[in-house]
């Protein structure tokens, strides 16, 4: 605990008049308090463990250069900031705040607008991710970023988030024992949520609406998926839900509606689907490639074009006591 934290004003007529200036004078502990206004600055960099609060949504504009926030401290918060325009790259990952290395952390009620990538992690736990609206205008998924995406990271807590018109809404990539929940990611150009090489994480109560596609988890085990609104994911090679490669996972409790295809499953073994239902997709459930030791018992299979869709043996997978409208 500090005891003697200060707190360092940042307006036109302060004092102190830019974001950097007073990220410099802080101290660990110290909060910076930036008044409303707008604020041309990017690659303010952060190295200490303060907090950053913004009073009536002040507008962080990076001018369409490079990143907006470099971060590499423990124990520091950003909150109630727009931050805008965000550079845009080909070859590097330019985000409107980039965290390294940091362990302990909360980015809330923040708003971010025409981002390349908005919240970009590496390297870092214990981090809460809660409570921002991120957005951007993308057309093509080669120019564009992810809203929030987390890399070789761990003890995360992405909740309350809204993410739209991204190339994919969240992504994961080497994240454990991390939970995704209560986020609505629609409208992206790829994924809502994009899962890979990570284990032992749980999503629950997030609506994955009119994205690309809805979520693909591939390569990772472990994963508790329930809760979940998988809606209107509709397009040539779209679902509610991809599984590849994908060991002892739950599915429960979650719904399918109106998807080109509500769960794809590819090489997925001991999964257990309970209690799901798949309301008018085009095939509610299509499962290519081996697929063993999965249990489908008491899901609701409603007024879908096709429900279920083999293209090799039943194997070891059963179906238990679930209610198929046809």
């Amino acid at each position: 605990v500090f005891a003697f934290a200060n707190q360092i004003e940042v307006c036109s007529s302060c004092e102190v008049t830019s974001i950097q200036a007073a990220v410099d004078l802080a101290q660990d502990g110290d909060e910076v308090l930036v008044r409303s206004g707008i604020y041309k600055e990017h690659n303010i960099e952060i190295n200490k463990s303060i907090h950053v609060r913004g009073e009536g949504y002040p507008v962080v504009d990076g001018e369409n250069k490079e990143t907006i926030f470099k971060i590499s401290a423990d124990d520091f918060s950003v909150e109630g900031l727009e931050i805008i325009n965000v550079g845009q790259s080909y070859t590097k990952d330019f985000a409107a705040i980039l965290i390294s290395k940091s362990n302990g952390f909360v980015i809330q009620n923040n708003r971010f607008k025409k981002v390349f990538f908005g919240i970009l992690v590496e390297k870092s736990k214990n981090g809460k991710i809660e409570n921002n609206h991120v957005s951007s205008e993308y057309t093509s998924q080669a120019s564009s970023g992810n809203g929030i995406h987390l890399w070789h990271c761990s003890a995360m807590e992405v909740m309350k988030n809204e993410v739209v018109g991204l190339r994919d809404g969240i992504y994961f990539e080497f994240v454990k024992n991390s939970t995704v929940h209560d986020n609505r990611s629609f409208k992206n150009l790829r994924y809502g949520l994009h899962f890979m090489f990570s284990n032992e994480n749980s999503y629950f109560n997030n609506v994955f609406e009119k994205n690309g596609a809805g979520v693909a988890i591939m390569f990772s085990k472990f994963v508790k998926m329930h809760h979940n609104r998988f809606v209107s994911n509709w397009g040539s090679a779209s679902y509610g839900l991809l599984l590849k490669e994908i060991y002892d996972a739950e599915i429960e409790n979650n719904v399918f509606d109106q998807n080109t295809i509500g769960i794809s499953v590819d090489g997925s073994t001991r999964i257990n689907y309970r209690n799901n239902t798949f309301e008018r997709n085009g095939w509610a459930i299509k499962i290519i490639g081996a697929c063993y030791d999965n249990i489908f018992t008491e899901n609701n299979f409603l007024n879908n074009a096709l429900d279920l869709s083999y293209n090799s043996k039943i194997n070891t997978n059963q179906f238990n006591s679930n209610y198929w409208s046809e």
